[in-house]
């Protein structure tokens, strides 16, 4: 047991009193929950290893028992109202900075597993200019041009004989082979109705890859990464309306392909290959190594000054509580004793037994009815540090 020293506080009118009693339980709950949460962080980024969080460079017990008002920081003849609005305001202008510093620390943790997942995946979703060496790509014949184009296709090993068998059948209805057929009859070449939009192209369709050019690039023990070569697109046939010509649009055949081969749970990896960027990457990853370690350890240094800033404002939260309650409920002028108890786990019911036996007027029966509020002849306010 601890005597437990109350300010003298300005006590107000009645109904501001009994406004705020009813105000001061939602602030004690909400207080509470930023100095556990802040607690909770500091734990989780300190682990094992790391130093208890402290009030003032001592255990949040020891400030309990000792506690003193802080009159420098929160003056006792302000208006009570007054005084709980600046408690309660620096309190949650330290949750309002918790949330953006742990939203910072978490996007970029979240960029640096992603990376690292990039880094040190399977060839369906690695940075493939971490994997992909000269030695491989000088044996790849890469195209890029107007209409033609390699792309890379990565499966897992289960879908190997799939895609083998199937890549020149993909989207073999999107590109218009159809046309005029002057090999049986080169004397009628260049005639009009042999070509633009007197020339069904869809009349014979087929698929944008080109035959022959699959190649295996590279294999994990999980996946494995072809290159094959599509015709990038094609254009439709002009016409003339009037006396101006209208050009044809081009279709863009990637984007089909890409779609096909989704269907088939091929995955189709956009790449660029670049010989410098396998170690652009490296350093990337080893620069946000360093800043999420920095974030990291900022956030820790962080909880440990405003754990102790938060615990002390619940404490005068609960300070003033004490008082509130205890006018409310002995009236004036302001005449209590204010005690902290320290309870075993298991205890509470016993301590507060003997509490009223000591200093509680007995029961009657119709007192005990169920579903009521508890009540006690003094005021108790429970909390755990």
């Amino acid at each position: 047991m601890f005597k437990f020293e109350v300010p003298s506080l300005t006590v107000g009118t009645l109904d501001s009193l009994i406004n705020l009693s009813d105000e001061l339980g939602k602030i004690d709950s909400i207080t509470e929950s930023i100095v556990r949460k802040i607690e909770k962080t500091g734990h989780e980024l300190a682990g094992r290893k790391g130093s208890e969080l402290t009030v003032g460079g001592v255990p949040a017990p020891r400030y309990i028992q000792q506690f003193a008002w802080d009159y420098a920081k929160y003056p006792n003849r302000r208006p009570l109202k007054e005084l709980v609005g600046l408690i309660s305001g620096g309190v949650s202008a330290i949750d309002e900075e918790l949330k953006q510093l742990s939203n910072s620390y978490g996007d970029k943790v979240a960029s640096l597993q992603e990376a690292k997942r990039r880094k040190g995946g399977s060839l369906l979703v690695a940075d493939l200019n971490d994997v992909l060496t000269q030695d491989i790509m000088s044996k790849i014949d890469v195209h890029n041009s107007e209409y033609l184009k390699t792309v890379f296709v990565a499966v897992p090993k289960s879908l190997e004989e799939n895609l083998e068998s199937t890549v020149y059948k993909l989207g073999n209805n999107l590109v218009g082979y159809g046309g005029p057929d002057w090999s049986t009859d080169p004397s009628k070449l260049g005639e009009a109705i042999k070509f633009g939009n007197l020339v069904d192209r869809q009349k014979e369709c087929g698929s944008p890859v080109v035959p022959g050019s699959l190649q295996k690039v590279h294999e994990d023990s999980d996946s494995t990464l072809y290159a094959v070569t599509i015709l990038t697109g094609q254009y439709e046939a002009g016409f003339f309306e009037g006396n101006d010509f209208q050009p044809g649009n081009k279709i863009d055949f990637e984007k089909e392909f890409v779609n096909k081969c989704r269907e088939k749970r091929f995955v189709v990896r956009p790449f660029v290959y670049d010989s410098t960027q396998a170690s652009k990457s490296s350093i990337a990853l080893e620069q946000l190594e360093v800043e999420v370690e920095g974030m990291k350890n900022g956030l820790n240094r962080w909880c440990k000054t405003h754990y102790g800033e938060g615990f002390v404002a619940w404490m005068h939260i609960k300070v003033i509580r004490v008082f509130v309650e205890s006018v409310l409920r002995y009236g004036l002028p302001v005449d209590f004793t204010a005690v902290l108890y320290k309870v075993a786990n298991g205890k509470e019911n016993e301590l507060t037994e003997a509490l009223d036996n000591a200093l509680g007027e007995e029961k009657k029966e119709e007192d005990d009815g169920e579903g009521e509020e508890e009540y006690h002849d003094f005021v108790l306010i429970k909390f755990e540090a």
